[in-house]
């Protein structure tokens, strides 16, 4: 195998293998899969209409990544919440949260896209009230409604979650299925690996030719 082959063929095999692993190969959720969701989050006492919002969106499952696109008040005032940190503001109770849900998040592929702190009111807002005020916002990439699934019907997360609703006056989150999305890593990725590689052929083929003369 010439060193030309090896040099293209090791950066393929590592793109591969991102992409089995970043990508949700098992299609759209299937009958046994939300049976199990259900009596997961019926055992665990969840409200009924709650589990059948949740319901729904899995049986529309396309098997698609999403975005997750989150508005969010921060708490001037939050509640005392057990096991945080006695005063603990709302920006240190989100902090815990997500100590807990981005090892959850980043096991099943899934991680932020981006995060930030609002500059200004809302610029333009149309039939919704008290719409006006956000604190921050941030968007989440998921693998699939599959991993949402699984990180939904984790117990461990249960608790940490009341973590972010004290720390929250108010938020909106709902998903999307991306028509453009410029940002997704095995783009990237795949921009970046033909361009190291390219490069490194060309020096490697340059010094071949000039040790050749």
């Amino acid at each position: 195998m010439s060193t030309r082959i090896k040099l293209w063929l090791l950066p393929t095999l590592f793109y591969a293998i991102f992409v089995f692993w970043y990508t949700d190969f098992g299609g759209p959720l299937n009958d046994e899969e939300i049976d199990e969701f259900i009596q997961v989050m019926t055992d665990d006492g969840v409200a009924p209409e709650r589990i059948n919002f949740f319901v729904k969106f899995f049986r529309e499952d396309s098997g698609r990544q999403f975005l997750m696109v989150n508005a969010l008040d921060m708490s001037k005032n939050p509640p005392a919440v057990k096991g945080a940190p006695e005063g603990a503001d709302a920006n240190t109770l989100m902090a815990v949260y997500m100590e807990h849900m981005i090892p959850e998040l980043l096991k099943r592929a899934c991680h932020p896209v981006l995060m930030g702190d609002a500059v200004y009111a809302a610029v333009d807002v149309v039939g919704i009230e008290g719409a006006e005020q956000w604190s921050a916002a941030a968007v989440l990439r998921y693998r699939s409604r599959r991993a949402l699934m699984e990180i939904a019907s984790n117990r461990d997360i249960a608790g940490p979650h009341d973590y972010k609703l004290a720390a929250l006056e108010k938020t909106i989150a709902y998903p999307i299925e991306t028509s453009l999305y410029l940002s997704d890593l095995r783009f990237l990725l795949a921009l970046l690996l033909f361009a190291l590689t390219a490069l490194l052929d060309i020096i490697i083929k340059a010094r071949s030719s000039a040790s050749g003369q």
